[in-house]
């Protein structure tokens, strides 16, 4: 039920006129897809033999708020384990970037964008994953359970830790012409 919940209201959320931002507001852009997506690719090096040193990309379940309009961080929190082979990479080097794409949402299809059409909104961030500290377990908690309730029940054994992304650089691609930058300044100061 709380999975049909969220789907309606990302559908009406991405249905409505004028929701997404304009190609001239990219840290608004940055946002809103960020908020609109519940995954996104995580890429590392590679610390595993026989890859060591090589990208690596992998699938992780994201959150910056609660579901609705202005909820949002902007902040990406992961729930992730020291057993899973990214979060391995990360010990030895915990910078990363992390792609989230409005592909995933009803938005692209609805129009018929191929998810590599620019007008498919991208966001690229590059930074580094940190666990969240005491104060902040709290917030990442509300954040991915609200979207990931099964998060909840996954076994305790494996030492489940919150985690963020903590970001450097902000690339979007939302319109022809290239990619644009967008500061964590900017990103941080705009209203989704």
């Amino acid at each position: 039920m709380g999975g049909l919940v969220l789907l309606c209201a990302a559908v009406l959320l991405l249905a409505a006129g004028g929701a997404i931002p304009p190609p001239e507001e990219a840290a608004r852009m940055a946002r809103f897809v960020l908020h609109n997506c519940d995954w996104g690719a995580l890429a590392t090096l590679s610390a595993q033999e026989g890859l060591r040193g090589h990208p690596f990309a992998n699938i992780f379940s994201l959150s910056d708020g609660p579901p609705g309009l202005f909820s949002g961080s902007g902040v990406p929190y992961l729930y992730l384990t020291d057993m899973e082979i990214s979060v391995q990479d990360l010990e030895i080097n915990s910078n990363a970037s992390l792609t989230v794409s409005l592909a995933q949402t009803p938005y692209c299809k609805k129009h018929r964008y191929d998810p590599q059409n620019p007008l498919c909104a991208h966001i690229i961030f590059c930074g580094s994953i940190v666990k969240v500290n005491d104060s902040e377990v709290a917030l990442a908690k509300k954040a991915l359970f609200s979207r990931h309730p099964e998060m909840e029940s996954w076994p305790k054994d494996h030492n489940w830790f919150f985690a963020k992304f903590n970001i450097t650089n902000i690339w979007v691609l939302d319109y022809f012409g290239g990619l644009k930058i967008v500061t964590p300044e900017e990103y941080y100061n705009v209203k989704p």
